[in-house]
């Protein structure tokens, strides 16, 4: 017989193997975290039997991250929600909700467990978005800023949710009536409120400056606090996930949150390992096979309706259909908080163990399929976009405002495609040469700063051939692109090559691999720009240069 010790060094041995495929699939980690538990678990090879353990350490996890959750809810951040990621979160909620609870009541589900599943498919996982959009370096570009804005008003659904939900722990009992139920929710909110901000304003910030003298016993505290208040909700009548929440936000306005969310963002990675693991292991195989056919109808709805009516709604407030399409696949999944909020449900009786199964493989299907569609999304609407014009108004005025402006009808010398860091530093430093530039970016908020500094700086979607056909190029010696990715870069040549563009094309490459797949392109020879080697070798000249200063200077004073 193992010993619990042996069985978790297996876990994370057969862990790690899987989570290596899973990366080199580019796939979220915790798809694998959930094979693990299907594999190890009593539906695969039984070889883990420490299930209290896990249970434990999987509602820690669970409870770590609704705290981090909290202690990331910057009020500043949710005044400063802009007008499109507030209507398009409050748009995609409401009409996931809606359509969803009546698309799960015609597969022959109960109300509640249709209520608890339409919800549930109205959260994305704020987490595998960052991290998709970072690595296509996307996260800060108009339909970025756009998703991250509305994952905020999900974040604050998924929580509101909770609360009202788990404040609803009588729903179905005999002799419980509606309006008690309702009266004691709203007593308990109340009293709840009272003394957050009793907390809030009196106690915790004294505590809090105590405690960060020493940075090891902040993070203790934190932790302590987190599952005290979990335990606290849950006795009030809540459940731990909102007693988790609220303790996080208690100490998000504290000078300290940055620093403690730092601390604690890793633990919670480890132990929510162990959720996922437990609810793979936990999966009923004997009835998933019935919520297959379930299954994929939700998953179709979800891959595919979501991002419509987030097309629709930002193209009704004036973006185009490109903007739309790339922020609207950014919902086309359900999180990780779907797979609580259910798994919340069964704990407080709500619902059954089949209603989680059937959310898990809507999340295993919706994100397995929305990363690859998040990854190759300029593919998607290259291929799409013929299609896609019942979303764009005639004058998508919000990006045209910035498009048609600062014209001054003079030939410039050189376009530069993309005004990030490197390429907006290259413009200007070309400008102090004398040299006419004009810049071209798909950031409106880029395009205007840029336009502030003086400089011909124009929106507009660079792979797009019927904007090329827009700029002025022809005579123009030179086109740079500082595109951030291969795709874009083969869209902007194939534009570029459409329009007959016969002026030098130089690319700026992050590696060697961009740099030959760009080079083989059918428009000729193309010129790159590698600028991390460029920095390496002239940070080398320079240094190699003061050291022999540097050795020069020794020689003579020893002489």
């Amino acid at each position: 017989m193992t010993q619990p010790f042996d069985e978790f060094a297996l876990l994370l041995i057969i862990t790690t193997v899987l989570g290596a495929i899973a990366v080199r699939l580019r796939q979220p980690i915790l798809i694998a975290y959930i094979a693990v538990g299907i594999l190890l678990g009593p539906a695969g090879f039984s070889l883990v039997s420490a299930h209290d353990q896990i249970d434990l350490l999987a509602q820690i996890g669970i409870t770590v991250l609704l705290f981090v959750v909290g202690l990331k809810l910057d009020l500043r951040h949710i005044r400063h929600i802009g007008p499109v990621a507030l209507a398009t979160g409050l748009g995609q909620l409401s009409f996931t909700i809606v359509f969803g609870f009546f698309i799960v009541l015609a597969l022959g589900k109960g109300w509640l467990e249709a209520l608890y599943v339409a919800v549930a498919l109205t959260f994305s996982s704020t987490i595998i978005i960052v991290k998709l959009l970072s690595d296509k370096r996307e996260l800060d570009s108009l339909h970025g800023r756009i998703a991250v804005g509305f994952l905020i008003v999900q974040d604050l659904a998924v929580v509101i949710a909770m609360m009202v939900m788990s404040g609803l722990g009588g729903m179905g009992e005999e002799g419980v009536s509606g309006m008690t139920l309702a009266l004691s929710l709203l007593a308990r909110l109340g009293g709840a409120a009272l003394l957050l901000f009793i907390l809030m304003r009196y106690v915790l910030p004294r505590i809090v400056d105590t405690l960060a003298r020493s940075q090891e016993l902040l993070m203790i505290f934190a932790i302590a606090w987190g599952t005290a208040l979990a335990a606290a909700g849950e006795f009030a009548g809540f459940s731990k996930e909102a007693g988790a929440f609220i303790a996080g936000f208690s100490l998000a306005s504290t000078a300290y949150r940055e620093a403690i969310s730092a601390r604690l963002t890793s633990i919670r990675d480890f132990l929510l390992l162990f959720f996922f693991i437990d609810l793979g292991a936990k999966l009923d195989f004997s009835t998933l096979g019935d919520e297959i056919s379930s299954s994929i109808v939700l998953s179709l709805f979800v891959l595919i309706g979501n991002p419509l009516i987030v097309m629709a709604i930002m193209g009704y407030m004036g973006y185009r259909k490109r903007t739309g399409f790339l922020a609207g696949l950014t919902v086309a999944q359900i999180s990780e908080f779907s797979i609580i909020f259910v798994a919340m449900g069964i704990s407080l009786g709500h619902v059954g163990p089949s209603t989680l199964g059937l959310t898990t493989l809507v999340g295993l299907i919706t994100i397995a399929l929305s990363s690859y569609m998040i990854l190759y999304s300029h593919y998607l609407y290259a291929w799409l976009a013929p299609w896609l014009g019942l979303f764009e108004r005639r004058h998508p005025f919000r990006e045209l405002a910035v498009e048609h402006t600062h014209r001054d009808g003079v030939r410039p010398d050189v376009a530069i495609f993309g005004l990030g860091r490197y390429g907006s530093r290259l413009a200007h430093s070309l400008r102090q040469q004398g040299i006419h530039v004009l810049g071209v970016d798909f950031d409106p908020e880029v395009v205007r700063a840029q336009q502030h500094l003086g400089l011909d700086a124009r929106f507009g979607d660079g792979e797009a051939p019927d904007y090329i056909e827009t700029l002025p190029l022809a005579g123009v010696p030179w086109v740079v692109s500082t595109l951030p990715d291969r795709a874009s870069n083969h869209a902007l040549l194939n534009a570029l090559a459409e329009h007959h563009y016969s002026g030098q094309i130089a690319i700026v490459a992050r590696d060697e691999a961009d740099a030959d797949a760009a080079s083989l392109h059918s428009l000729g020879r193309v010129e790159i720009i590698l600028p991390f080697n460029q920095a390496a070798d002239f940070a080398a000249l320079d240094l190699a240069a003061r050291i022999a200063a540097s050795e020069l200077n020794t020689d003579k004073e020893t002489s």
